[in-house]
C-alpha cells in the first residue's frame, strides 16, 4: 500500500500531466496543450515515475506506449480528475430554445436511418436556432475523431474506450431477415434449410462477407450462398426488390426498410449474436451543458423510435 509520504509527492499538476500524456503518447502535444516546455514536462514525469516506482511511459518510435501499470491506473485517474472538474466548474445553464449553433452526431448509416429524422424533427421543435451535423462514423475511427473534435458524440458499436472517454449502453443490436415475399415465395416463420438454402446478401464496407452469421451458421453444419455485398444499407431494398434473396440486418434499420418499401422481416431460424450500440463521448464533457442535453435528448427520442417502430429492444437505463 502506498505510504503518507508517496502520496504527498503526488499533486494535481502530476496527475494531469500524467492524463494528458495518456491521451497525447507525445512528449511535445503533451507540453503544448499543458502550456509546459518539454523540459518542464519531463521533470513532472521523473518525479511521478520516482513515486510510483514505475517507467508508466517507454518510448516506441516518436510517440510513448504506456507501461501495464500506467493502464491499470489511467480510469480512477480521469474519474478523479472528472470529479474535480465539476466540483470547482460553475454550474452552466443551457437554454435550447434561444441557442444558436450546431450539434453533431456520429453514426453508421444503419442507425442513420432509424434515428437522425426523428432527432432532427425534435431538435427543430426544441432549439430552432440549430443544425443538427450527422457524421459517417465506422466504429474503428470513432475515438479518434472525437477527439478531433468532429462530433460530439458517437452512436455505434464501439470498442474498449480510453481512459478519457465515457462508453454508455445503450441497446443490443439484434438481427433480423428481410426480403420480398413477392419474389421470394416464403412466409414467415423460415425454416432453417430456407435460410441457408436461399441467396444472400450482405453489407460490408470493406467487401467482407464472413461475419459472426457464417459461424453460428457453420456450427448447424450449414453455410450460405453469398450472390451480392453492397457497402451500405441504403443499397439494401433496391437490392431485395429485384431478386429471390435475403439479409439479415439490424433489427432498427430493418423495420425501417419494411415500412418505406414493402419488404418482409421475421425473426432468423437460429440464434444470432447481437452487437452492444453504445453511445461514446469525452470525459471532459460529462459536466458540460449544452453536451449533456444533446445526449440526453438522443436517448429519449431514440427510446420513442425504437418503440414506435414495434422493436422488441429498449434503451438501457444506464444510459448517460
Amino acid at each position: 500500500m502506498m505510504n503518507d509520504a508517496t502520496l504527498r509527492k503526488i499533486d494535481l499538476n502530476l496527475l494531469l500531466a500524467f492524463s494528458v500524456l495518456m491521451q497525447e503518447r507525445n512528449v511535445s502535444r503533451a507540453a503544448e496543450r499543458l502550456l509546459l516546455g518539454q523540459p518542464g514536462l519531463s521533470a513532472a514525469l521523473r518525479r511521478l515515475r520516482e513515486a510510483l516506482d514505475d517507467e508508466l511511459f517507454v518510448r516506441v518510435g516518436r510517440g510513448l506506449q504506456p507501461t501495464p501499470r500506467a493502464l491499470s491506473i489511467a480510469p480512477a485517474i480521469e474519474n478523479a480528475l472528472s470529479g474535480i472538474e465539476c466540483a470547482i466548474r460553475p454550474p452552466e445553464e443551457f437554454n435550447p430554445a434561444t441557442w444558436q449553433g450546431e450539434f453533431r452526431i456520429g453514426m453508421c448509416d444503419n442507425l442513420e436511418s432509424a434515428f437522425f429524422g426523428p432527432l432532427a424533427a425534435r431538435l427543430l421543435q426544441l432549439s430552432p436556432g440549430a443544425r443538427l451535423i450527422g457524421i459517417a462514423a465506422e466504429k474503428r475511427d470513432a475515438a479518434r475523431r472525437l477527439d478531433e473534435g468532429v462530433f460530439d458524440f458517437s452512436v455505434s458499436v464501439h470498442e474498449e474506450p480510453a481512459s478519457w472517454h465515457i462508453r454508455a449502453p445503450l441497446f443490443d443490436q439484434v438481427l433480423v431477415c428481410i426480403y420480398d415475399s413477392a419474389q421470394l415465395g416464403l412466409k414467415a416463420p423460415l425454416s432453417l434449410d430456407d435460410f441457408a438454402n436461399v441467396a444472400h446478401v450482405t453489407v460490408s464496407f470493406e467487401g467482407n462477407a464472413a461475419t459472426g452469421i457464417d459461424i453460428a451458421l457453420g456450427s448447424t453444419g450449414r453455410s450460405r450462398r453469398v450472390v451480392a455485398t453492397v457497402p451500405r444499407f441504403s443499397a439494401l431494398p433496391t437490392a431485395l426488390r429485384a431478386m429471390p434473396a435475403i439479409a439479415v440486418v439490424p433489427e432498427s434499420i430493418g423495420r425501417c426498410m419494411a415500412q418505406l418499401h414493402g419488404l418482409t422481416i421475421c425473426e432468423p431460424p437460429l440464434s444470432l449474436p447481437a452487437d452492444p450500440v453504445t453511445m461514446l463521448y469525452r470525459r471532459v464533457d460529462q459536466a458540460d451543458g449544452r453536451a449533456r442535453w444533446f445526449r440526453r435528448l438522443f436517448i429519449e427520442v431514440a427510446n420513442e423510435a425504437l418503440e414506435a417502430s414495434g422493436c422488441c429492444v429498449s434503451i438501457s437505463r444506464t444510459a448517460a
